[in-house]
């Protein structure tokens, strides 16, 4: 598993853990992009396969049990969820996709919202893509990445989950994801792992996010 202070300096991951420390509240959920708030603050979106884990890793990036609602049920997030972190940016909860509980036209519907969202937000800083440590890479995480490198929306690969693995497998999973994502345009070539349960890899998720939407002081 990478280290963060490999990437970051102490000053950078400490003004990081202040910010992520600070009020985070739930803002909003859309249902179409009509309804979506102006685009006046630094966004970073958080996109996967339905029960990857999206929730738990923003509640735990906030420190916060309950602000972005976890399920047990695939396919719950049927909305663009919007949350403020110290009126200074906003974490975006996508829909899932791969599986939801839900009838066909339903599924399409919420998850072409995330799509629309993706290619059309101006105030969009990086995408969040979030991979199941245990899984890695599956045929059907290929579609997101497409439209990622066609909109040229830059997004970075999150594994989540890596507490279920041993460290040599987990590095052995991020070093294969960042082979297979080389000669994608639009991919960050650093692979974060990541656990919701013990915080592993968190602290340089939290300054990635700070360094994308060029937040250096606090």
């Amino acid at each position: 598993m990478s280290a963060p202070d490999e990437l970051f300096d102490d000053a950078a991951l400490e003004a990081a853990r202040i910010l992520f420390a600070r009020k985070a509240e739930f803002m909003m959920g859309a249902v179409a992009m009509d309804g979506l708030p102006a685009p006046d603050l630094p966004e970073v979106a958080f996109a996967g396969r339905s029960n990857v884990g999206k929730s738990s890793l923003i509640n735990a990036l906030v420190g916060h049990k309950h602000l972005a609602r976890a399920s047990n049920s695939p396919g719950r997030t049927r909305e663009v969820n919007f949350f403020v972190l110290d009126e200074r940016l906003r974490l975006v909860d996508l829909p899932g996709y791969g599986f939801a509980r839900a009838s066909r036209t339903e599924v399409k519907k919420f998850q072409n919202l995330g799509r629309d969202y993706l290619r059309g937000r101006p105030n969009l800083k990086r995408a969040y893509l979030l991979i199941d440590a245990r899984h890695g890479l599956k045929e059907v995480d290929g579609d997101p990445m497409d439209a990622f490198d066609r909109a040229a929306v830059s997004y970075q690969i999150v594994l989540t989950k890596a507490d279920k693995l041993r460290p040599a497998a987990v590095e052995d999973v991020r070093r294969r994801t960042e082979a297979a994502i080389a000669k994608r345009p639009a991919a960050f070539p650093r692979v974060i792992a990541t656990s919701a349960e013990t915080a592993a890899g968190l602290a340089e998720l939290r300054a990635e996010i700070a360094a994308a939407c060029e937040i250096t002081e606090v």
